[in-house]
């Protein structure tokens, strides 16, 4: 279980060291436009589509909070299936975190306007998708968790 935790945080600080990057280059000025996608700088003060940007400040100390519980709820499950998962998202959600500490709001930059508008999103946003749908997978399939661990 040791080397499960100790690859989880890897997974972890690896997501969040990757998306800090890539925001860097963002923050300090890179700008792309082309017919599907642009790649811009913008600010979200709030989560998904600016929801509960009213909430200001407070909104970085709820995320922190809700970050623990899900560290807490790995803790409790006791499964090593359900880390991975847990450790992508962990290590997305603390690095859009950290741009509400650093920038007041979240570093995003993907802006798919190709058919229809869509919202701008990031890279760490793409991975608590992805961690989520997992998620929901194994929750969903219980039996596969048992079955990952026989591999």
């Amino acid at each position: 279980m040791v080397k499960a935790w100790l690859a989880a945080t890897i997974i972890a600080m690896g997501i969040f060291l990757v998306d800090q990057n890539i925001k860097f280059f963002f923050v300090d000025g890179l700008r792309l436009y082309t017919q599907c996608i642009d790649l811009i700088l913008v600010y979200n003060h709030g989560v998904a589509f600016s929801f509960f940007a009213f909430l200001g400040d407070n909104l970085k100390w709820i995320q922190l909070a809700l970050i623990g519980g899900v560290i807490g709820y790995a803790v409790w499950l006791k499964e090593e299936c359900y880390l991975t998962p847990m450790a992508i998202m962990i290590g997305a959600a603390l690095s859009n975190l950290s741009d509400r500490f650093i920038y007041g709001g979240v570093v995003d930059y993907v802006y798919w306007h190709c058919g229809f508008n869509f919202a701008v999103f990031n890279a760490a946003d793409v991975m608590i998708d992805i961690a989520v749908v997992w998620l929901l997978i194994l929750n969903m399939k219980p039996k596969l968790c048992s079955e990952l661990s026989d591999i």
